[in-house]
């Protein structure tokens, strides 16, 4: 817990550096405070709302024990298991099948899952899922997460800073406007290189987490092995449209192409699942 605080803050402050030099690159003094005042406030936006940001994003609608008991019910009594506060529990109306948790922490969290992920997998898999995302919460997983995707997109406005800022004056203070198209070009490699470096490993952890919440490592061996068979052939419009939220997922939602390859950041669906089993054979 103490490492996702620790890299969260490194995160936040790396954002707020990374704004600060950039704009001193193409915006003199002027354009650095600028930068570094918009980069602070970014900061604090994504601690506070950046989980609201992501739900309405994926037109998240908020259940209870009388508008879904099946999955309110099925969350409540893993939440007991995990000795978890309950969180805020959510459906999105996509035809794919995945889910993913959110928030600041776990007395702040909620978790989503989709209409095709409920309607797919048996109720035995889906308490695998459920256990998966508590794990995230368990883990403290969620805040890094989710600050994570909305510091892609603040690295996209940091783009969008160096085209206003990239053109040529007289003076001695701004670059070479080559510099602006260099940077537009680096900054979505910057963030694409932050999910990934944030996402990968923490997905066995909660992988391992949510086996011990669930007691059933098979169960949730069985949900990732239907949902990598399905979700590939089923587009999320949402996430194509935002690939810096695909990391948050339990299994990478893009439909293909470079996109895919590019935000893949999820370990490999075949070592997880070898890792389950040998979770449920006692190895």
């Amino acid at each position: 817990m103490f490492g996702n605080w620790l890299k969260t803050t490194l995160l936040m402050a790396g954002i707020v550096a990374l704004f600060g030099v950039v704009g001193g690159m193409l915006g003199g003094k002027t354009g650095m405070l600028i930068a570094l005042a918009f980069g602070g406030a970014m900061n604090l936006w994504a601690y506070w709302f950046s989980d609201k940001m992501v739900l309405r994003m994926y037109n998240a609608r908020e259940v209870d024990g009388a508008t879904s008991p099946y999955l309110y019910n099925m969350v409540a009594d893993l939440a007991r298991r995990a000795e978890l506060p309950m969180p805020k529990v959510y459906i999105i109306d996509e035809a794919q099948p995945n889910a993913f948790a959110t928030g600041r922490n776990p007395d702040h969290a909620a978790v989503a899952a989709t209409t095709g992920i409920i309607r797919m997998l048996s109720e035995r898999e889906l308490r695998g899922v459920m256990a998966h995302e508590l794990a995230h919460v368990k883990n403290r997983d969620i805040l890094i997460s989710t600050i994570s995707a909305t510091v892609a997109g603040a690295i996209s406005a940091l783009a969008n800073f160096g085209m206003f800022f990239g053109g040529s004056r007289d003076g001695d203070d701004r670059p070479h406007p080559i510099v602006g198209i260099v940077i537009m070009i680096l900054a979505p490699i910057a963030g694409m290189l932050i999910q990934m470096a944030i996402s990968r490993t923490r997905e066995f952890g909660a992988d391992r987490g949510g086996a011990a919440i669930s007691g059933d490592p098979e169960a949730l061996a069985s949900a990732l092995a239907k949902i990598d068979a399905y979700a590939r052939g089923i587009p999320m419009e949402t996430a194509d449209a935002h690939p810096e939220t695909a990391q948050m997922m339990i299994m990478n939602p893009l439909s293909g192409g470079g996109l895919r390859g590019l935000f893949s950041t999820h370990p490999a669906t075949e070592e997880r699942i070898a890792r389950l089993r040998a979770l449920a054979r006692g190895a």
